[in-house]
């Protein structure tokens, strides 16, 4: 398989709402984080940071222009990849550990990360066999409500537990915006990891179907309207008999 050149590893696309898409096309698309970077007036913030296969802090520079808070959507490896670049790393609490000290079990690198998931390589010295998420302990521990202030904007912590126990949300009232994480996105749910709960997981969908939500920038898939997340969340729950 051919090996991809660090410059051309990530794809930036504007969102709108002053909100950048990267992510790592060479990654197929079910593995593949969306990685968000929010503009914000005093600080900006990144939402996931990919597999950590390229560096984000020397490939992409939109993500060193100013003081940024690189929050974990939740610990799972295709999010939290390179976490280790950034000085302000948020999480929720119940997964600082993970975070703190990351295994190729508790990231789930193990039973995903293979040569299969790629249509191309990352480049040399990249090995899918030794491919492991470097510690990147938290300096602000997250908690259900609690606000991520960015001068002009402000992002209200949801706590999604189910896909992983610290799984989050962020929420933008004032724009109806939601990025949403791996709870919930247009593709096929992932409900069965190591740490992945069904109750929660279903109390996770009920509250966020009751958010008035413009647009949701979700964890892999393209985004999609308010609209849409009621119908996804609307048809999820009628498979489950809620």
């Amino acid at each position: 398989m051919r090996r991809i050149p660090p410059a051309d590893w990530y794809r930036i696309r504007s969102a709108g709402d002053d909100i950048t898409q990267i992510d790592e096309p060479f990654i197929q698309e079910f593995y593949r984080c969306n990685i968000w970077h929010v503009r914000g007036r005093d600080r900006d913030m990144l939402v996931d940071s990919g597999m950590g296969v390229v560096s984000l802090r020397e490939w992409v520079p939109l993500v060193t222009e100013r003081p940024l808070d690189a929050v974990a959507s939740h610990t799972h490896f295709d999010h939290v990849g390179c976490s280790h670049e950034f000085p302000c790393r948020l999480c929720h609490a119940a997964e600082a550990e993970i975070l703190a000290r990351p295994t190729r079990e508790n990231t789930v690198a193990a039973g995903y990360v293979t040569d299969e998931i790629f249509d191309a390589l990352p480049p040399e010295p990249y090995q899918s066999a030794t491919y492991a998420v470097k510690a990147a302990p938290a300096t602000r521990l997250l908690a259900d409500g609690d606000i991520i202030d960015l001068g002009d904007r402000q992002f209200e912590v949801i706590h999604t537990p189910g896909h992983s126990p610290g799984g989050i949300a962020l929420w933008e009232a004032a724009s109806g915006v939601l990025i949403s994480g791996d709870i919930v996105y247009d593709g096929p749910l992932v409900e069965e990891t190591y740490h992945s709960n069904a109750g929660d997981y279903l109390r996770s969908m009920q509250r966020l179907a009751r958010l008035p939500v413009r647009v949701v920038h979700g964890g892999h898939f393209p985004s999609f309207s308010g609209e849409r997340l009621r119908d996804i969340i609307t048809a999820w729950l009628r498979e489950k008999g809620a």
